[in-house]
């Protein structure tokens, strides 16, 4: 069964048309959906360390910001 993405293949055709493409195929937009998730969770994973040391539930700017420098 395939995973389903949480990012929408449109939006991924929008970035990618804005990156220079032409054309996007229907697999170009599921594998770059697919990366920037991967992505994104492992920033978002690192922004939750930060928000916790500092004693906080909730994620701010600065947790993204740092989670992104390291």
């Amino acid at each position: 069964m395939a995973r389903k993405n949480v990012l929408p293949y449109a939006a991924m055709e929008k970035l990618l048309k804005k990156a220079g493409a032409e054309r996007v195929s229907d697999k170009a937009k599921e594998a770059f959906a697919d990366v920037l998730e991967e992505i994104g969770m492992g920033l978002g994973e690192k922004a939750v360390k930060f928000s916790r040391h500092s004693g906080r539930k909730t994620i701010k700017e600065e947790d993204i910001k740092l989670a992104h420098k390291s």
